[in-house]
């Protein structure tokens, strides 16, 4: 199957929102890091510690879907220079690439939810502990 130039420009506005969601989650984790930085400085909470592993790992993976995402993006500008460059076959290839790479980001999207909802869980029994 061939596929036009308009096919891999498609991807644009979907890799925009992507890139909005994954800076707003970063933002949101940072200042959490900030909350928790001062908590932590002040009371030594065993809650807070146990958020920190959780923040480390989901700051890798919001950076990991970033890379996926900007990957993508190349991988699409990429398909559109070779299917302007009448090299149709290697422009499929590069296309399929590029629809992994964001598939694969969103994938680790899902996982650093999983991981953020534990998080939140911890928050949670330490309430009906507490």
């Amino acid at each position: 199957m061939d596929i036009s130039i308009t096919t891999p420009a498609l991807l644009f506005p979907a890799i925009s929102v992507l890139f909005l969601a994954y800076a707003n989650r970063f933002l949101a984790i940072a200042n959490r890091i900030r909350e928790l930085h001062d908590r932590f400085k002040k009371s030594k909470n065993p809650l807070t510690k146990k958020q920190i592993g959780s923040l480390k790992c989901r700051i890798q993976l919001i950076i990991t879907m970033q890379i996926l995402a900007v990957a993508g993006i190349i991988s699409c500008i990429m398909t559109m220079a070779f299917i302007y460059a009448g090299m149709q076959s290697v422009a499929n290839i590069i296309f399929i690439v590029a629809m992994v790479l964001i598939v694969l980001s969103l994938l680790t999207s899902i996982t650093e939810l999983w991981i953020s909802t534990k998080a939140l869980n911890f928050e949670l029994e330490d309430m009906d502990e507490g």
